[in-house]
């Protein structure tokens, strides 16, 4: 409870604090967005444990709070939570990507595309658009509504549409209080570095070199639990602002630890601080990784699977 207490009272102050600073100072305004942002991202740490039951003893309580954060994290709790589930049940593995993942294709499936699946293949994986553009797109239009799940039945189209509902009466009090103009100048900023701070800690926690995927017949959950899932070891502060999720491999290898234990799991077990360890810096050097390589069993970019392709 101290843990969404302070959460919730944090976004809510620093959010105040960006409306009482608008009229006075637009650089400061700016810069209180990041540490909100920040906290927006920690409160969908929390609504990410209530989906996996970890959060609260009482299932109840894990849903209506998860429900409760969407409204602010502009993600619907139960459709994520279903595409959450199976990314958990699938990863790692070649042969169930696509469901709650990043799209990755190996190098031999992108040397098969013609010009234009090429071309649009490295468009998604530029970091101007998978850390900018993506993330906006993700949390302001396509969570709108349920794409890839229309014939899953009713639940993605309430859980979106309730949300969205949710989502547009908590804005209208926010606007009626504020002003249209200015909610906008304060949220629109929050969400947008928010959506790259989430989507950045998910493509590290998965795409990074030596990380692991496996066909099928081959393919190990607790392996690719434990292997392929980064121990993303952040700074003190950027580790307790994210809810500890870079101590990801951890949380696949158990998800029903909630985050606020996952650093004593890990100190009960130190084995593990080894174990796919990746620190801030080298963490940058992820953003190049775009395709598979099946042979030599690690993430490549494209010039490194280029050249390998005209060694042959």
């Amino acid at each position: 409870m101290l843990e969404l207490v302070f959460s919730a009272l944090a976004f809510a102050g620093l959010w105040a604090a960006m409306w009482w600073l608008s009229d006075k100072s637009t650089l400061l305004t700016i810069i209180l967005a990041i540490p909100t942002a920040g906290f927006m991202v920690r409160l969908f740490m929390i609504q990410h444990d209530c989906g996996h039951g970890s959060f609260f003893k009482s299932r109840l309580a894990n849903d209506w709070i998860g429900r409760f954060i969407s409204v602010f994290t502009l993600t619907p709790y139960d459709f994520w939570r279903q595409s959450h589930a199976m990314h958990h049940a699938g990863v790692g593995n070649l042969d169930r990507r696509g469901i709650g993942d990043i799209d990755m294709l190996t190098v031999r499936e992108f040397q098969a595309l013609r010009g234009h699946g090429r071309l649009r293949y490295r468009l998604y994986r530029n970091p101007l658009v998978m850390f900018g553009l993506g993330p906006a797109y993700l949390f302001l239009f396509r969570n709108r509504l349920p794409f890839g799940a229309m014939r899953s039945g009713a639940m993605p189209w309430i859980s979106t549409m309730l949300t969205n509902l949710a989502t547009v009466a908590a804005s209208g009090v926010a606007i009626y209080a504020v002003g249209a103009g200015t909610f906008l100048a304060i949220q629109i900023p929050v969400v947008l570095m928010g959506a790259s701070i989430g989507v950045w800690l998910f493509f590290v926690q998965h795409q990074f070199e030596r990380t692991y995927w496996e066909h099928q017949p081959d393919w190990s959950h607790p392996e690719a639990a434990l292997h392929g899932s980064s121990f993303y070891d952040l700074p003190r502060l950027l580790m307790w602002m994210t809810g500890n999720i870079g101590i990801h491999h951890l949380h696949h290898l158990s998800c029903r630890i909630p985050f606020y234990n996952l650093p004593r799991a890990l100190a009960d077990h130190p084995q593990l601080r080894h174990v796919g360890r990746l620190t801030l810096w080298q963490s940058l050097r992820c953003a190049r990784l775009s395709l598979w390589d099946e042979d030599k069993r690690r993430l490549v970019s494209f010039a490194e699977a280029r050249a390998a392709q005209a060694s042959v």
